[in-house]
């Protein structure tokens, strides 16, 4: 068929507004199949009814999937795999297990202090993520990516607040320095990001720099061509 996919994007979306997720995705698709001329690249959400069904219908046999997400959680282990329905395309793993990102993280990090004049000896680092209520695999990505990030990082060990299970954010946020990053591992600029996080923040009195979502990192459409045509 002359529309088949290489490689489809594939992410959680936003199930109360899916069309604002499916444009942004869609986005950096076009991002990704710029890098890879060759190759065509798709998108779809969970959240939008029949978007991930119809993107499967122009994916070949021997297509591959990308997971846009920050952890190997119930949606990629669980979700995705049900929504597949059996079909053949490998799914790669997701963006938050790429060590590539840990490298990005912590440039983005110096680039941060630099712009602020900080000492990044000096910065304390507050990582928001999302955590789950449904397992523990969520959790444990943060801490494995933070932990990783921490013997790149010069600054203080990474505080974890997370938006659906303990320590949530807003107990982790509480007293800490005015020389704060706080590093949102989130995949989008979705509700957690544009609504619990600030909330979180305020209700904390977090004195630091809220950063944008790590995965919108400008960086990011390269370590995700890179798994594809790797």
């Amino acid at each position: 068929m002359p529309d088949c996919l290489d490689a489809l994007i594939v992410a959680h979306g936003q199930p109360s507004a899916p069309a604002p997720a499916e444009v942004a995705l869609a986005r950096l698709a076009t991002e990704v199949a710029r890098l890879l001329p060759a190759q065509r690249i798709g998108s779809a959400t969970l959240a939008a009814a029949g978007a991930l069904e119809a993107a499967l219908e122009r994916l070949g046999t021997d297509g591959v999937i990308y997971p846009f997400f920050m952890a190997d959680g119930w949606f990629v282990r669980q979700a995705l795999p049900k929504r597949l329905n059996g079909h053949p395309a490998r799914v790669l793993p997701p963006l938050g297990r790429d060590s590539a990102l840990v490298d990005l993280a912590a440039e983005h990090l110096m680039q941060e202090c630099a712009v602020r004049g900080w000492e990044p000896a000096e910065t304390a680092l507050l990582i928001a993520a999302h955590g789950s209520a449904r397992g523990p695999r969520a959790a444990a990505a943060a801490r494995d990516f933070g932990a990783a990030l921490a013997a790149l990082w010069p600054g203080r060990s990474p505080v974890y607040g997370f938006v659906e299970e303990a320590p949530y954010l807003v107990q982790s946020a509480r007293d800490l320095p005015e020389q704060t990053l706080c590093l949102p591992v989130f995949a989008a600029e979705g509700g957690h990001y544009r609504q619990d996080v600030p909330e979180a923040l305020d209700q904390a009195g977090f004195p630091g720099a809220l950063l944008p979502p790590l995965g919108q990192h400008p960086g990011v459409p390269a370590l995700i061509a890179a798994a594809i045509s790797g």
